[in-house]
């Protein structure tokens, strides 16, 4: 992983900042969507999209007509946030309330995947972002779906995480005050698979048994 940029360097709270690869993309693989910001027709926005890493590649896709996706086809300069939230931190003050997060920024140019085998390689890893194991166990997708399909890559080159763990940080003279301060932690759970109509058999074991990357069923 490159030194940060002054873009990706973290200023707020930099004694947060982790600028260690193995932390970034454990926080990319195990976070469900990211949200992109870009510029378009002058305006700023900033949109929720499913993503997909290979490598030192960020993958999303979406329909042809999607305002992100029209305007990144040309090339445009992006930000993409992945944030996961691990606990309310309730201090003694409104001024120490926080979260406890692990967060990933990543800067860059969005280019067009237009290479067939780089396109399916992202659609599979988007497929199995979200449910590993479900493009095998699938229809696959027809050349009209796929051409149906616009895919952009972001390069993981100008990017940082940072996280949040631990107690409040309270000063010393509140320690004593009588309001309770702690970590309420915060975890998804994922419930048992219903069935569509139509289907009358148990669901495959990696949805039964569904989990993110780094963390276990409940």
């Amino acid at each position: 992983m490159e030194a940060p940029t002054p873009r990706s360097e973290v200023r707020r709270l930099p004694e947060l900042a982790v600028y260690d690869w193995e932390v970034v993309k454990a926080i990319i693989d195990e976070a469900l969507f990211c949200h992109v910001g870009f510029i378009d027709d002058g305006s700023p926005v900033v949109i929720p999209t499913i993503h997909a890493r290979i490598g030192t590649t960020l993958y999303f896709h979406g329909s042809p007509g999607s305002r992100m996706l029209r305007s990144m086809k040309a090339g445009v300069e992006v930000s993409v946030a992945v944030t996961i939230l691990d606990g309310l931190v309730v201090a003694r003050t409104p001024f120490e309330q926080t979260l406890n997060y692990r967060s990933v920024i990543a800067f860059g140019e969005a280019r067009l995947v237009d290479d067939p085998d780089e396109k399916m390689a992202a659609l599979r890893a988007v497929t199995d972002h979200v449910t590993p194991g479900r493009w095998d166990d699938s229809r696959p997708s027809t050349e009209k779906e796929v051409t149906a399909t616009v895919v952009l890559a972001l390069p993981l080159t100008e990017v940082s995480a940072k996280v949040r763990t631990g107690p409040p940080a309270d000063d010393e003279a509140d320690l004593e005050l009588g309001f309770w301060a702690g970590v309420v932690p915060l975890s998804t759970a994922y419930g048992e698979p219903i069935p569509d109509q139509g289907v009358n058999w148990p669901a495959p074991g990696y949805l039964r048994d569904y989990s993110r990357p780094g963390r276990s069923p409940a």
